[in-house]
């Protein structure tokens, strides 16, 4: 019994106190392990919520930004369709006075043409119809008429 109480004191100063240190220490490391797992996995839950936080936040931004752009575009459409409108009518306008110039010119033309024909006409009737008293009559008339339409 003896010698069994002496192996088991020196087994137990030798053999288990370091055995159990290093179970001891093996079991902290694994309790740092597991916390540092635990730690690990409360920040990738963090981080998850925080890109879906993000995430959200971003597709907002770029709906405002897409709803922005197409504001932006159809106001540059309106304002491109009313400059191109207001060209229209000034480009139509100027083409209706231009119209209306050429028709009165060609209108003088032809009132000046006609007037000139009637003379050649009325001159060569006059010509060929009245004889040289008849002729004279007829100037002496006309002289006679402008002179009284000036003294009235």
């Amino acid at each position: 019994i003896v010698s069994f109480l002496i192996l088991f004191v020196v087994l137990y100063k030798v053999l288990y106190g370091p055995v159990t240190r290093m179970l001891d220490e093996r079991s902290k490391r694994i309790n740092e392990g597991l916390e540092a797992a635990e730690r690990a996995k409360e920040e990738a839950a963090s981080s998850a919520e925080r890109i879906e936080e993000e995430l959200a936040t971003a597709r907002l931004e770029g709906q405002r930004l897409i709803a922005e752009a197409r504001d932006a575009a159809g106001g540059w459409r309106r304002e491109q369709e009313t400059r191109v409108r207001d060209e229209m009518e000034e480009m139509l306008s100027r083409a209706r006075a231009q119209i209306e110039r050429e028709r009165d010119a060609a209108i003088e033309a032809v009132r000046s043409r006609f007037s000139e024909l009637a003379i050649s006409a009325a001159e060569r009737v006059i010509e060929r119809s009245m004889d040289e008293e008849t002729h004279r009559e007829a100037i002496e008339r006309v002289l006679e008429e402008g002179l009284s339409e000036r003294k009235n």
